[in-house]
């Protein structure tokens, strides 16, 4: 499968310090790209990609793999939270908690992307821009 319209190529992640294959990498980017995306009204779309666009992808990247990580052992827990074996006992993570690390993992992308995005113009425009 070919990833077109990269904000940032396997090359460059590599020089920042990455250190995923190329097709985790692949589909990371593509998914922190599409948030971007939906975050800037798809503003960058064939335009020439800022410094600052590259570097929050790679924060991004980083961030997603890094929860993408968290869940999957948890998953192979089942969902255990806690065991204790004096009289064995189990609980496990209930909606609500599951619910609030997918609303905390978002919030950290959102900051991500203002942190490194607010203030970025591209074709006269700040591409965070909103209306109003």
């Amino acid at each position: 499968m070919e990833f077109n319209g990269q904000y940032l190529t396997y090359e460059e992640y590599k020089e920042l310090g990455g250190t995923l294959d190329l097709t985790p990498f692949n589909l990371l980017e593509f998914e922190a790209r599409k948030k971007i995306d939906i975050r800037t009204q798809n503003r960058l779309v064939g335009q020439e990609i800022p410094e600052e666009v590259k570097l929050c992808e790679y924060a991004m990247i980083n961030s997603i793999n890094n929860y993408s990580s968290t869940t999957s052992e948890v998953a192979n827990k089942g969902n255990v939270a806690s065991e204790s074996t004096d009289g064995y006992s189990v609980s496990y993570l209930t909606s609500a908690q599951i619910s609030e690390v997918i609303k905390s993992k978002n919030a950290e992308l959102e900051d991500i992307m203002r942190n490194y995005l607010l203030g970025v113009i591209v074709n006269d425009e700040h591409i965070m821009y909103a209306g109003v």
